[in-house]
């Protein structure tokens, strides 16, 4: 399937819009948040203080994180531009997703955005303000050259280009069956796919924003990520391992063919801190100024909305993420049964041991 055209997190302000699904994320970020203002920091001071600051936010998606994260960008430039007594800077701020991304809900929200800035802001006469959507894979060439000063990307770069070549055998069919992911069943082979995919995507990811950041200019990346060399843990592969689970009762059912779940695969990849590190050696655009390993605290991830279980809440997260490209390879019909399974399933599996998924927050600058 072509991932550019039809990958998107849920859009609009529905039950199962990611708008309100992504509060998970928000807290993540918030955990690293004194990284990526300490990032923003170094960025003014190294760059000159620039009268014109460009801001990237890779897989913005749709719903409040985005404009928060950039209002918090902004404000921090502002203030440290009142200290140094200097006017502060105008802005450009682009904002990347596929092209199926909703980004009208965005662009709506902007009128009180602009208002809350400027009622908000150090200055209360900005010097500019300057907004727009930039469709398209970052895994391409998407802005002018030396425009960006400061890029942010939250959650997006485990997402592959594509499903890697390697799930089908030289007959096309599939190698990784009764499974959607790196599973203890999958073939050696399934393994070296994902492997392979991640490190060209990642060396493409850096090349192009390399052509793109000014000398200084700073990336932070949050994605999620495992632990050491093993693909099979009980963090973020366990999670797939167990939407596998609600698949397959499914099947059982007699509401997903057995040789359609064996057809389907996600295009996902957990990388460990030395396979993300060997990569930006290897491209050699930015130097990794800090790398660290975190994960919401169990009394944070347990804080859900009014009497949701965990469970239920985190199944409705992935929804939000994983429809599109369910609902275009099994249908749309499945879905409710679908993640009313995994949400019970992943209740079941937390009461019996903690899953515990790993992210890590990556600040890159350019050479």
């Amino acid at each position: 399937m072509d991932i550019e055209k039809i990958f998107h997190m849920k859009g609009g302000i529905g039950n199962n819009s990611y708008a309100n699904n992504s509060h998970l994320q928000r807290k993540a970020s918030d955990m690293v948040k004194h990284i990526t203002m300490e990032a923003i920091e170094k960025v003014y001071l190294s760059t000159g203080a620039p009268t014109s600051f460009g801001i990237a936010d890779l897989g913005c998606s749709s719903g409040p994180n985005t404009l928060s994260i950039i209002k918090e960008i902004i404000q921090a430039v502002q203030s440290l531009s009142s200290d140094h007594l200097r006017q502060s800077p105008e802005f450009r701020v682009y904002l990347n997703d596929l092209p199926t991304n909703d980004f009208n809900s965005i662009f709506k929200a902007l009128p009180d955005f602009c208002r809350e800035l400027q009622n908000e802001g150090e200055n209360q006469n900005p010097s500019g303000f300057f907004i727009g959507a930039y469709p398209g894979s970052f895994y391409k060439r998407l802005f002018p050259s030396n425009s960006l000063h400061f890029v942010h990307s939250s959650y997006s770069l485990h997402w592959l280009s594509r499903v890697p070549e390697g799930v089908r055998d030289e007959f096309g069919k599939p190698v990784n069956r009764g499974t959607i992911y790196i599973s203890e069943r999958s073939p050696k082979s399934i393994v070296e796919a994902y492997v392979n995919q991640f490190r060209r995507d990642f060396w493409e990811f850096l090349r192009k924003r390399g052509e793109e950041v000014v000398s200084g200019g700073r990336m932070v990346l949050i994605l999620l990520g495992r632990d050491g060399a093993d693909h099979v843990d009980r963090g973020n592969s366990f999670m797939w391992h167990l939407l596998a689970r609600a698949f397959a009762i499914l099947v059982s059912q007699g509401e997903v063919k057995e040789e359609k779940l064996d057809s389907y695969d996600v295009n996902f990849y957990a990388a460990n801190k030395e396979e993300i590190e060997e990569e930006v050696r290897r491209e050699g655009s930015f130097g990794l100024e800090r790398i660290e390993k975190f994960e919401l605290e169990k009394k944070v991830r347990m804080k859900n909305n009014g009497d949701e279980s965990y469970g239920k809440e985190v199944a409705k997260s992935v929804r939000a993420i994983q429809e599109s490209m369910i609902s275009h390879h099994f249908g749309d019909s499945i879905l409710d049964s679908l993640f009313l399974n995994y949400g019970n399933i992943l209740d079941e599996e937390m009461a019996k041991q903690e899953i515990r998924p790993i992210s890590f927050v990556i600040v890159l600058t350019k050479l």
